[in-house]
This record gives C-alpha cells, sequence and structure tokens, in this order.
C-alpha cells in the first residue's frame, strides 16, 4: 500500500457509491457537529456583551436564550420541510434559484460560501480557546495550534464521508455525553440547594451586583451574537444524497435529533449561568476562561471530569468545522453544475468526494485564521449573517414552492411554516446585520456582492465558450493545407534533432529560427550544411530554412515572438506550428537547473498569438 493510501485511503470505484451512504449515527457528526457545537459559543457571545450590567446581565442572557429557542424551532419545522420537498439536496442556493430565480440563488450561494468558510474557522479557534482555557500557557501558540488543526481535519475528510462520520463518531457523543451530564448535576444541585447552589471551586469571573443598564441596542446586539448559536441548521437539507435510503426519513430524523440536543444544551447552559450567577469573562482579560470552562469549574471542580469536559468541547469544536467540509463541497459543485463557478468544483477525487471543494475551503479557512489570529472573539462579528440570509432565502422559497404545488395536501400548512420562518430569520438578518455592522459585519456585507460579481464574470466567460464552441455542422475539409512549421533552435543537439525529424513529417515547409547574439561562440550556419542539408539532400526531402536573427542586446523570446508573429501575418489562410524542444528532467528540483525560455515563449504564444498559431511541445526525457 502506498503512503497516499495510507493516509487517506483507497481509490473508490465509482460503484462503490452506495457503500458509501451513512445512516443516523454517522449524520449526526458529519452534518450537526457544527450546530451542537454552537452552544459551547453562542451563548457566551450573547452574554459577553451583556458584561457591563454585571450579574444583572445573566437575567438578560437567560431571556435571550429562550428567544434563540424559539426561532430555532421555527427554522427546524421549516427545514423538516425542505427535506421532504428537496429529496435529492435542498440547499438554500438550489431551493431560491428554482423558485425564486437567479439573482436570490446567488445571493444564497454567496452567503452560504461566506458562512461555510467561516464556520470551520469559527469552530476551529473555538476549540483551541477551549484549550487555551484549560492550558493558558498555550495562548500565545493559537494560530499554529488551529492550522494544525485545520491540516489534520482536511486530512481527515479526504478519506471519505463514511470515515470521517465513524471517525467523529466518538468525540461527538463524548461532547454531547458530558455537557448533558453537567446540566443533569447541575439542574439537580440547584434543586437540592433551593435554587441557589453554591460552587464547588472560587470562580474568577466575579462581578458586581449591577454596573451599568440595558438598552435596545444593547439587548439586539446581544440577541445578534447569540445567533451564532443556529448556524448550521442548515447542513441536512443541503446533504440528503449522502444518507442511504430511506434517505428522507433518515436526513429527517437526523435533523431531529440535532436540534433536540441543540436545544437542551442552550437551555441547559443559560439555565446553570443564571442559577450559578455566572457571567463570561472579557476576552481580554488575563486569565481568560470560556463559560463553559466556569460553569464546569462551579457544578464538579476542577477534577478529572472538568478536564475530561474541556477536553471533548475541544475536540468537539475543532472537528466541529467538519460541517463544512461535508457541505461547502456539494454547494460549490451545485453552483458550478450552473456555471458560476470553475468545473473543477464539478470533479469527484479518488475517494468519490469533490476533492476541490475540500482544497478551496481549507486555503479560505487558513487565511481567515491567519487574518484574525485565530481568535474566536474577532470571528464572531462576521459570523451568523450568512447562515440567516441563507435561511430567509430558503424559506422564502419553499413558500413560492408550495404555491406552484396547487394540489398537494396540507399545501396551506406548508406554507404557513415556511413563510414564518421566512419572516422570522428575514427580521433576524436584519438585526444581526445592524448589531454586527460596526464590529465586523461589514466585511461580510461586502464580500457577498463580491462573490456574486465572481461568479457572474465566471458564468459570461462559460457562456462566451459555449457560444463560440458550439459547432454542430459537419466536417469542414475545404482549404487544408500543410501548416508552417517554426522550430527555435539555439544549437544542434539530440533534442532538436528529434524536433527536426516531426517537422519533416509535418510539413514541407519548415523554418529554423536560430537567435544569434553578438557574444555567442560558434554559430547554427557553421554546421548546419553536414549535419542538417546533407542528410536531407541524400534523402531528397523538401528543404528547410534556416533564419539566422541577428541579437544586438541578447535578447532571445522578443525577436523569435516577432518572427513567428510577422510570419502568421504574412501567411494568411496558414497554420503556422511553433515546435518547441523541451528537456524533461527526472525530479521537479532539476528544472531550476536549466533554462526555462520554452516555458515563457510558450506562454507568450498562447497569450499572443491567435486560431492560427499551434504549439507543439517535443520532449526529450532525461
Amino acid at each position: 500500500m502506498s503512503l497516499t493510501d495510507s493516509i487517506i485511503g483507497r481509490p473508490l470505484a465509482t460503484s462503490e457509491e452506495r457503500a458509501e451512504h451513512i445512516g443516523v449515527a454517522a449524520g449526526i457528526p458529519i452534518f450537526g457537529l457544527d450546530g451542537l457545537t454552537s452552544a459551547a459559543y453562542g451563548p457566551e457571545a450573547a452574554m459577553t456583551l451583556l458584561i457591563p450590567l454585571g450579574i444583572g446581565g445573566v437575567e438578560y442572557g437567560w431571556r435571550i436564550i429562550g428567544a434563540i429557542l424559539i426561532l430555532l424551532a421555527i427554522v427546524y419545522f421549516s427545514y423538516r420541510q425542505t427535506i421532504a420537498a428537496y429529496p435529492g439536496g435542498g440547499g438554500s442556493y438550489t431551493v431560491a434559484t428554482e423558485n425564486l430565480g437567479e439573482g436570490p440563488g446567488l445571493l444564497a450561494a454567496a452567503a452560504l460560501m461566506i458562512d461555510y468558510i467561516l464556520t470551520a474557522a469559527v469552530g476551529i479557534s473555538a476549540g483551541v480557546t477551549a484549550l487555551t482555557s484549560a492550558a493558558p500557557s498555550l495562548q500565545p501558540h493559537t494560530l499554529l495550534i488551529c492550522l494544525v488543526i485545520l491540516t489534520i481535519l482536511a486530512i481527515v475528510n479526504m478519506r471519505g464521508v463514511k470515515d470521517t462520520g465513524t471517525a467523529f463518531i466518538i468525540p461527538t457523543f463524548l461532547f454531547v455525553g458530558t455537557l448533558l451530564a453537567l446540566i443533569a448535576v447541575g439542574m439537580w444541585k440547584t434543586v437540592h440547594a433551593g435554587g441557589h447552589p453554591l460552587p464547588m471551586a472560587p470562580i474568577p469571573a466575579a462581578l458586581p451586583a449591577t454596573v451599568g443598564t440595558l438598552g435596545t441596542w444593547m439587548l439586539l446586539k446581544a440577541f445578534a451574537s447569540g445567533c451564532a448559536a443556529m448556524t448550521g441548521v442548515e447542513a441536512v437539507s443541503n446533504g440528503v444524497m449522502a444518507f442511504g435510503e430511506p434517505r428522507v426519513q433518515r436526513a429527517q430524523r437526523t435533523l431531529t435529533i440535532i436540534i433536540g440536543i441543540l436545544m437542551v444544551l442552550l437551555f441547559g447552559i443559560a439555565y446553570l449561568a443564571k442559577t450559578y450567577q455566572i457571567m463570561p469573562m472579557d476576552p481580554d482579560a488575563a486569565h481568560f476562561q470560556s463559560l463553559l470552562s466556569l460553569l464546569v469549574t462551579a457544578v464538579f471542580g476542577r477534577g478529572w471530569f472538568y478536564f475530561l469536559t474541556m477536553g471533548s468541547v475541544l475536540l468537539a469544536l475543532a472537528l466541529s468545522a467538519n460541517t463544512a467540509f461535508a457541505d461547502f463541497p456539494r454547494l460549490t459543485r451545485a453552483i458550478a453544475l450552473h456555471d458560476y463557478l470553475p468545473h473543477v468544483f464539478i470533479l469527484r477525487g479518488r475517494r468519490l468526494l469533490y476533492s476541490h471543494g475540500i482544497y478551496a475551503l481549507t486555503g479560505f479557512t487558513a487565511v481567515i485564521l491567519i487574518l484574525f489570529g485565530g481568535v474566536t472573539d474577532r470571528l464572531i462579528p462576521l459570523y451568523a449573517i450568512g447562515a440567516f440570509l441563507a435561511f430567509t432565502l430558503s424559506q422564502a422559497g419553499m413558500v413560492v414552492h408550495w404555491m406552484k404545488m396547487e394540489k398537494h395536501p396540507g399545501r396551506g400548512w406548508h406554507m404557513f411554516v415556511n413563510g414564518t420562518g421566512a419572516v422570522a430569520t428575514g427580521i433576524t438578518t436584519i438585526i444581526v446585520l445592524l448589531a454586527k455592522f460596526k464590529t465586523g459585519a461589514w466585511v461580510t456585507a461586502l464580500l457577498v456582492p463580491v462573490l456574486i460579481a465572481i461568479m457572474w464574470v465566471v458564468k459570461r466567460h462559460y457562456s462566451r465558450v459555449k457560444r463560440e464552441m458550439a459547432d454542430m455542422t459537419p466536417l469542414n475539409l475545404v482549404n487544408l493545407q500543410e501548416p508552417i512549421v517554426v522550430i527555435p533552435m539555439a544549437r544542434w543537439d539530440r533534442i532538436t534533432e528529434k524536433a527536426m525529424r516531426f517537422g519533416l513529417l509535418l510539413s514541407k515547409e519548415i523554418k529554423v529560427v536560430h537567435v544569434h547574439s553578438d557574444d555567442e561562440e560558434g554559430s547554427l550556419d557553421e554546421i548546419w550544411d553536414d549535419f542538417v542539408m546533407a542528410p536531407i539532400r541524400k534523402e531528397g526531402l523538401q528543404e528547410p530554412e534556416l533564419v539566422t536573427i541577428p541579437s544586438t542586446y541578447r535578447f532571445i523570446i522578443t525577436p523569435l515572438m516577432d518572427y513567428i508573429l510577422e510570419l502568421e501575418e504574412k501567411n494568411p489562410g496558414r497554420k503556422v506550428a511553433v515546435l518547441l524542444p523541451e528537456l524533461v528532467v527526472r525530479h521537479w528540483w532539476e528544472n531550476a537547473l536549466h533554462n526555462q525560455r520554452v516555458q515563457l515563449l510558450k506562454l507568450l504564444l498562447l497569450v499572443r498569438g491567435n486560431q492560427r498559431i499551434v504549439v507543439v511541445n517535443i520532449p526529450w526525457y532525461l
């Protein structure tokens, strides 16, 4: 087995695709980890903005999470219907394009692509934040740890959907299990303490009873930040095709379990923060700890369970980026099928994956992590806008879908559910955009139209190519002529001999072009008759023409280009075949030891030439 096979698995045949389909158990970590782990930073993101209120902010944080839970329930019922209506995968891009048109579809596509990239970046950075909370000495190495985890995730995902799901099942259920244990024990202690439990260990984030006052704007900003807990909800509807039959039922069951667990986690964390009177720490404070770290310390102390829980949080948060890795390639493929992204995103790799989507996501995520230093709180303001914009367009598209289905039973109820979802998420999108605009949302708002413009340019290019390439006429055999063959030749050697032999097969009109500089010792003229012309005359073949171009300033490429373009212009209707002798070395690093003029000349001929100039490589394998 090769090293590549050992790392990312053996190549899979197309016929093996069915074996790669997954069930509910694997679907939860693959499509739900992002949503589930948002419970680790969503409540904290909301409550951090309420720090100026002191302990009074805990009560308002509890209410904000309640509002988010209601919104989450609305979105859940909406996406259950989307899965049933689009068993082939009903992501926002597909639904919006089919029901609302091209423009809204591209808006959804741009929003989703940004959201998936930020999902990967936020998930990894939040996981590393959990690690540095438990081990503050690692805080200076935050970015490096983020990039290492990103690399590992990319490699694991290259193994395929099934292997990825299997690898992530244990970390996912360990994360869910430890947090459910935290919530259950915390609630039990709360009940037995009469609603006022005492922490098992000192909490460093002590705050005064009140510091400031709550304004509507602060409340909206806190709600907007807390909505980060709802990202990833769309993942299941976008990846329905990954499930085995009956795929709709399995996808709906997976979505139900994911949303059910997420609601319990959000409720439980907010409840414990309220009863234990714990507020998040300032992210810039010395010895910063996450809200989860403070809660686990309060309920269990700093014993073995603390480190088990924080370890599971680290693993799950870091792996939550897998949701983006599962869905981003499917999204880019769907967009590329409509010619709005390069067609390379349609190609399937050795493990039946859309590998180029994984490469692109890895690269963009690395850039985001580097730009923001891997710090979660710097990334959160950019987050959730794309998700909620996609939610809104998807649900609005579903309303139009049901309007078309006039004979569908329960059509009115379906329209009501999706309509409610569209209104609720639409209002939330506006709130999130306004509340986070100054702190970073403007970046996302700017990137969306930029991405749409790029997709329009790509589409325009492919449309032009299709128009030019379309030809439904029979083969045209009129005015067929041999090409004029041009062979650039610096010296006579085995490579140029090979080019000469091939040129003699192509045409009777051959022009050998030799650029001679003043400081060059010897000339091709000196050996031309003995080594080239004598054998040709002996065989009675058409004699090639040697064209020697003097180069006072030792330029090589420019005189060659001028000669070839002039030759093409003087011979309208004739093709000019340029034969480029090229040395092919055994090791990649040996390329640096040889002149790369051939590569430059080839590039210039392709850029400045036209339909009548043909470039032919004549390789010599060293």
